[in-house]
Parts: structure tokens; sequence; C-alpha cells
């Protein structure tokens, strides 16, 4: 399996039988690559206002609304959470955590999430092996609230998103906050992280991979 990063909290993740596209919103400060896909995951409103969901080849599935889901051998599962709003409260734009088990990994995609989780909430994402968590303050979770957020679902991987890694119209800041916070200050980018399967993930620590943006 193949993550490519396309900026804020646009993924390309290509698994033996399925390629899944995730948040392909354009408009938003940068032009996003020619995307194809099976699944497409919409999970941020706000982003979804702040600029529009882009064109993606293939006739892919498209998911923007909780619920279970199962496509070309992909099982999928989106929890309702909010943008900006508190935990208790109605009010703010509504954002999807997509869940995926794909070639037997589970990646938890937390897209444009403002706020902690609740307790019931993070009982319910339950083991992570791949976690995509928001950074870039202001709008989503910021670097010691992402740092907190990680150390509660304690995933094999962590894949830093939504911060300003390319040009935005956004109010997001870098991801060196979070860096810090989690010790890994001199991270080299990759193109790419790739995985031959659940067996080659780390078993006794948490992996931190940064991704450059391919657009």
């Amino acid at each position: 399996m193949d993550i490519t990063f396309h900026g804020h909290s646009c993924f390309t993740i290509k698994g033996k039988s399925a390629t899944i596209i995730t948040d392909p919103y354009a408009g938003l400060g940068t032009n996003l690559p020619n995307l194809k896909a099976d699944i497409v995951t919409l999970g941020d409103e706000y982003a979804e206002k702040m600029g529009e969901v882009a064109v993606v080849e293939g006739e892919p599935k498209v998911l923007n609304w909780p619920g279970e889901f199962e496509v070309a051998n992909v099982t999928i599962e989106s929890l309702g959470a909010k943008h900006f709003a508190k935990i208790d409260t109605e009010e703010g734009d509504d954002v999807n955590i997509f869940i995926f088990n794909i070639d037997g990994i589970k990646i938890c995609h937390l897209s444009g999430l403002g706020h902690e989780l609740s307790d019931e909430l993070l009982d319910h994402i339950g083991d992570v092996d791949i976690l995509m968590v928001p950074v870039g303050g202001n709008v989503v979770l910021e670097g010691k609230g992402a740092q907190k957020l990680v150390e509660s679902i304690e995933p094999r991987v962590v894949i830093p998103m939504y911060y300003a890694a390319t040009e935005t119209k956004m109010n997001l800041d870098g991801v060196a906050e979070f860096l810090k916070a989690v010790g890994q200050s001199n991270l080299e980018p990759q193109e790419k992280y790739s995985v031959s399967g659940k067996s080659s993930l780390p078993e006794d620590k948490m992996e931190f991979i940064l991704l450059e943006p391919k657009l």
C-alpha cells in the first residue's frame, strides 16, 4: 500500500484492490493533481465551503455522511464530529472521521477535526495502525492538542496533515509545533509512505511520517 499527500487533508491511499482519495477539495490555495480513485471520502464541510470538490476520475463511490460501508473489498466506517465547535455544542461545521480497513491495515483519517474526542468516540475508534491527524491550529487541532489526541489513540504510525505545507487560503500554522511536541523536530519529509502489510508496521514504538505534498 502506498500513501501520498496532496496538502490539507487530501491523500491518495493506493491498496491492492482499491484506491481511496480523501478530502479532494480544490480552491484552497493550490491546484490538486489529476486524481483517480475507486472511493472518495468527503469529511470537511468547512473546506468544502472554502473551495469546492475536485473532479476525481474513475467513477468512484463518494462517501460524505456517517455510516458503515463496504466498497471494492474495503470496509469503511464514518463517525460524525465537528470542525471548530466544542464537543458539547451543536454549532460549527461538520466533520466526518473515516476509518478504513484496507489490505489488513486500519487507517483513521480525522479530516478537519478541531476538538478533543470524547471517551465514547475514542473507544469506538479503538486500535489504529495509521493515524492521519490535523495539526495546523486555528481552524483545526493545534500541535499540542494533536499530540494529546495521538497519545490517546496510540497508533503505530502517525502522519500529520492539515497544516501550511503548501500555499493555503486557510488560517493554518506549519507542522513545527506538532513535531516539537512529539519529539520529532528533525523529521525529513518523504515523497510517499509505503507499507507491504500489517506485519511491516512498527510494534514496539510509534513512528512519525512527514510527507512532502505531491501537487
